[in-house]
C-alpha cells in the first residue's frame, strides 16, 4: 500500500541518519525546500514511541534544525533580498507568487505576534523568515519567536505520531481509502501543473 511503503520509506531514512538527519530535514523545512514537516515529525514520533528515540533529544534536535533553517533564510532576504532568493529558490522549486503573498503578510502586519502566528500557517512559515529578514527585523526578538514557534509546531506533528503509532493498526486497516485519495491527489495535482506549464508557455508566445 501506498501509505506503508511511505511510512517505511521515511522511518527508514531517520533510522539511517538519526537525529542530525531529522535536524537537516528541519532545517530544509524552515527554508525553501519543498519539505513539510508533516512530512517529517510524525514519523520521529513513530521512532519516540518504539522506544528508538529519546523525546527531548528528537524535540531539541528537530528545534535546533529549524532554527539553523530560519537563520539562512533570515540571512538570504536580509543580504541577498529578493534576487538571491529568487535566483536560489528556483532550484528548489520556488513558488514567487508564495513568496510575495508572505512578504505582503508580513509587511502589513510587522512584529513577533505575526512571525509566530505564521508558524502555524502552511505554505507562508516556509518563507516568513526570508520576509522578516528582508524587513531587517531584530535578530533577538526574531529567534526568540522562531524558537518558540518551531518548537510548539514540532511537538504537535511529534506527539500526533507517537498517538498515530499506538493506532497504526487501525490506519492500516482503512488505509487503502488514503491510497485513493494519494492517487487522484498526485494526478489532480500533475495536470494542474502541466495546464499551468502549457498556459505559459502560450503566454510568452
Amino acid at each position: 500500500m501506498i501509505t506503508q511503503f511511505i511510512t517505511d520509506i521515511a522511518v527508514k531514512i531517520l533510522e539511517t541518519t538519526s537525529y542530525a538527519g531529522a535536524a537537516g530535514l528541519m532545517a530544509l523545512e524552515s527554508m525553501i525546500a519543498p519539505v513539510p514537516s508533516e512530512a517529517v515529525m510524525p514519523f520521529v514520533g513513530f521512532l519516540v514511541a518504539d522506544g528508538k528515540w529519546n523525546l527531548w533529544l528528537a524535540i531539541g534536535a528537530t528545534s535546533i534544525g529549524s532554527i539553523i533553517g530560519s537563520l539562512l533564510s533570515y540571512a538570504m532576504g536580509l543580504y541577498g533580498g529578493k534576487p538571491l532568493v529568487l535566483k536560489v529558490g528556483k532550484y528548489l522549486l520556488l513558488n514567487e507568487h508564495d513568496l510575495e503573498m508572505t512578504e505582503r503578510f508580513f509587511n502589513q502586519r510587522k512584529g513577533t505576534l505575526t512571525l509566530f502566528i505564521s508558524r502555524f500557517i502552511p505554505v507562508v512559515r516556509h518563507f516568513i523568515s526570508i520576509a522578516a529578514g528582508m524587513g531587517r527585523m531584530p535578530m533577538v526578538p526574531f529567534l526568540v519567536t522562531t524558537l518558540i514557534g518551531a518548537t510548539m509546531w514540532n511537538t504537535f506533528l511529534l506527539v500526533l505520531g507517537m498517538k498515530l503509532r499506538e493506532h497504526w493498526k487501525v490506519v492500516q486497516k482503512y488505509s487503502h481509502q488514503a491510497d485513493i485519495v494519494i492517487v487522484v491527489a498526485g494526478v489532480l495535482v500533475v495536470t494542474a501543473l502541466a495546464y499551468k506549464r502549457i498556459r505559459q508557455t502560450r503566454e510568452r508566445r
